[in-house]
């Protein structure tokens, strides 16, 4: 199907879910969480095609495991759908009231975005997040996957498209592009007629692509250069937890650790005590020379790091970045040098020193002694997301259903007029 047809039928079906109530609406995400599971023998089916392919080309573990779908993983995407189904709906909502001395009275309402064009690589339960979260806010999305999660894609959106239609919904609400051809991409990028908003889930080569090419808004977001600063004066047991759960709890998503800084007066005992953890799950260190010399030769995984490179790189793997500093103002020096602004975190006992580093550490969030995983919807109340920007627009960190409305001013007289 050519992309302005699809884009179309998108308008067309956006303005319909405008006018949908709330009831509608999640009459069909609670008939969408229970396809998931209904239609679970056909999903996993198709998911082990696309994995067995994946192995065949010999990608990198952590993209397998973004790709694979497993029986939990389809109930944890299942429970986000419901999570969207019991959240508040912002259509409709009316905010920033005000009379005027002239009698005119004003407010906002919230109105959804339109039409939603996201692009992503790799993780199918995006599919279902995006679909519910569009449909709950009143939009529209056209999805572009990538050709390593085709099949998993169609099979998904063919269990939304019969929850739209067990709610009486347009099923063009959400809209599989199945041609993985890249020109897809640019040709969706200059859909100005009938796409609002456009966001890219995946890495910086398609962010570039996006920024580049798009007649249309981006938000970008997703991925992470993640930072802990363990200061002088932290718990040190639990600020070992909170690192060791950043870093290995699921190494290969935006939200993990990359980067461990620790103060100097601390680092003889603390990065034992962290390395010792981190050893359990063979995560590799990349220490500058004063961490080097404290883990070595003790820890066998320990290594020094390639200054040129290692400090900016998303490892979405079990490497851990190490560095020893001599103060707060060093470690907010380097987490701003190469942060990207996604995930960033303080491990203190010290009120100033973390009022400070959450003052002038400008990340979409910023974590006081708490793992930089919570940087994600559904931990932060908001069911799901549809991606994390990390931009300074309307919309930054988790993007949940406020995130993908906009507003309307109305303005009600009696007979006013203007002169």
């Amino acid at each position: 199907m050519e992309l302005t047809t699809i884009g179309r039928r998108a308008r067309a079906a956006s303005r319909q879910l405008a006018r949908a109530d709330t009831a509608r609406k999640n009459t069909a995400l609670l008939a969408l969480a229970d396809g998931l599971l209904a239609c679970q023998d056909e999903i996993l089916r198709a998911n082990a095609a696309d994995v067995a392919q994946a192995r065949e080309r010999n990608v990198e573990a952590y993209f397998v495991d973004r790709l694979t779908l497993n029986l939990p993983r389809l109930q944890n995407m299942a429970q986000d759908v419901r999570a969207v189904a019991g959240l508040p709906d912002p259509i409709g909502e009316q905010f920033d009231h005000a009379a005027l001395p002239n009698g005119l009275r004003l407010h906002k309402r919230r109105v959804p975005l339109g039409v939603l064009g996201v692009i992503y690589e790799a993780r199918p339960n995006v599919t279902s997040d995006i679909a519910a979260l569009a449909l709950k806010s009143g939009n529209a999305v056209i999805l572009r996957g990538g050709s390593d999660n085709l099949n998993s894609n169609k099979a998904l959106v063919t269990v939304i498209h019969q929850a739209l239609r067990q709610a009486d919904l347009p099923a063009d609400a959400v809209q599989l592009i199945e041609d993985t051809d890249r020109a897809r991409i640019l040709e969706l990028l200059k859909l100005s007629d009938y796409v609002d908003l456009i966001i890219p889930r995946g890495g910086a080569a398609l962010h570039k692509l996006c920024r580049d090419h798009s007649t249309i808004p981006v938000i970008t977001g997703g991925m992470g250069i993640n930072h802990i600063y363990v200061d002088a004066t932290a718990d040190q047991d639990k600020a070992a937890e909170v690192v060791f759960n950043a870093k290995v709890s699921k190494p290969t998503v935006c939200n993990a650790l990359c980067t461990l800084l620790v103060h100097a007066d601390i680092a003889a005992t603390f990065l034992p005590r962290v390395a010792r953890r981190l050893a359990d799950k063979d995560v590799e260190l990349r220490c500058d020379e004063r961490a080097l010399a404290i883990l070595s030769p003790a820890y066998p995984l320990a290594r020094l790091a390639n200054d040129a490179t290692d400090w900016d790189t998303e490892w979405l793997a079990l490497i851990l970045g190490v560095k020893v500093v001599d103060s707060l103002d060093e470690a907010i020096a380097f987490i701003q040098a190469h942060t990207m602004e996604h995930s960033d975190g303080i491990c203190s006992q010290d009120p100033q020193a973390i009022a400070r580093f959450v003052s002038e550490v400008d990340s979409s969030a910023v974590f006081v002694n708490a793992s930089t995983r919570f940087n994600d919807g559904g931990q932060f109340g908001l069911g799901a997301e549809v991606a994390i920007s990390t931009q300074r627009i309307h919309a930054r960190g988790p993007m949940g259903l406020r995130e993908l409305t906009s507003y309307k001013w109305v303005c009600e007289g009696d007979g006013h007029v203007r002169w």
